[in-house]
């Protein structure tokens, strides 16, 4: 192999910071995102059977999906600015460490009080992974490179919805639905231990860290409470109104109104603040607000999907844990087969015309 060979191998397998191992990094994290992703729709499949055994009503039990979906969806606006005050890294760790250890206290639930506790706990961690881990995965790949990484990347969040009910179906239906949450526990902890041993804190997101410890650390607290309230009683609104026959309940009114009144008050206190919790800022950005856009219409569909699909296959058609999961199954298969092909394509393609077919798929697919 010539010299210049040599060099672009290295050059190709060495992180921006430094690293030489940017793909096994890429590789630890789907691991931390898979069984994140992976949580939000493996106990659906199981709610049957934890209704059972914590002698609660079907609709009782759906809280244990409302609460790890409502303390997520608090977390992961936010989840930007506490990594920059404690760290990137740290930060990561901590989430990691929170969603496994609060994994181990679900499958040790003794009541359904117990596990919808620890279900926000494990909603908590995870709500803060997804954004740490891009912004690992953007640190140690070269700009030619992203796009691979993050289509390695995409398997695990893509895929983890569709196997999930599989996989909680056939866990519920053989063992017991303890160990839906059980397997996070081995997969948290080699996570934990390989993001320390191989993830470094990149120097410039440290100086920004110490910069703004310099200046005084100042919270955004009103934008804080505006997030959690907007973010948790809307989704507590689109997850429970169905249950409670929309506006004709008090409590779905409520929780509406408050959300509205949150998120409206919300977007002029964050414009107009210098240190925002939330930069509402960039959306004023065409490509990130139109890719922004984008990725909330997919992942609406693909969430919505993978959460309806087995509930309606059980209850309307009589259909097992194991089988309702399996219906799911291909669409994940080929999403394996096609994620890593389309993150090559990017390096020749414009990403532009790869999300418009993909957009036209999904639509033709839930057209038919």
């Amino acid at each position: 192999m010539s010299a210049v060979a040599t060099e672009r191998t290295d050059a190709a397998s060495i992180g921006l910071d430094g690293t030489r191992t940017p793909w096994l990094i890429a590789f630890v994290v789907s691991i931390a995102t898979f069984m994140e992703v992976l949580d939000i729709s493996i106990a659906n499949v199981a709610l049957r059977h934890i209704a059972g055994s914590v002698a609660a009503s079907y609709d009782e039990s759906t809280w244990i999906l409302t609460s790890y979906l409502v303390a997520n969806a608090i977390v992961l606006p936010i989840s930007g600015w506490l990594a920059t005050v404690i760290g990137r890294k740290r930060f990561y760790m901590l989430c990691v460490a929170t969603f496994t250890a609060s994994s181990l206290l679900c499958g040790l639930a003794w009541s359904l009080h117990s596990l919808i506790l620890f279900r926000i706990l494990q909603g908590i961690g995870g709500g803060g992974m997804a954004p740490s881990e891009q912004a690992i995965l953007a640190d140690v790949f070269p700009p030619d490179k992203r796009g691979q990484a993050f289509a390695f990347y995409g398997v695990a969040v893509v895929v983890a919805p569709t196997i999930g009910p599989t996989l909680g179906g056939w866990i519920t239906d053989t063992a017991s639905w303890h160990w839906i949450f059980f397997i996070n526990v081995p997969m948290g902890l080699i996570s934990l231990l390989l993001v320390g041993a191989l993830v470094r804190e990149p120097a410039a997101s440290e100086n920004e860290r110490q910069q703004l410890l310099a200046k005084g650390l100042r919270i955004d607290f009103l934008g804080f409470v505006l997030v959690a309230l907007g973010l948790g009683c809307l989704e507590v609104v689109l997850d429970e109104g169905q249950r409670s026959d929309w506006f004709s309940s008090p409590f779905i009114v409520t929780f509406a109104v408050v959300s509205a009144i949150s998120l409206i008050a919300l977007v002029p206190w964050e414009l107009t603040r210098a240190d925002p919790i939330v930069d509402l800022r960039l959306l004023g950005r065409r490509q990130f607000g139109t890719c922004f856009l984008v990725m909330l219409l997919i992942g609406a569909i693909l969430i919505s999907t993978t959460q309806l699909i087995p509930q309606l296959l059980q209850t309307e058609f009589g259909y097992t844990a194991t089988l309702a999961g399996m219906a799911l199954s291909p669409g994940g298969a080929v999403l394996m087969l096609l994620m890593p092909i389309a993150g090559r394509l990017t390096d020749s393609v414009q990403p532009k015309y790869l999300i418009a077919t993909g957009s036209a798929i999904v639509a033709l697919s839930m057209w038919h």
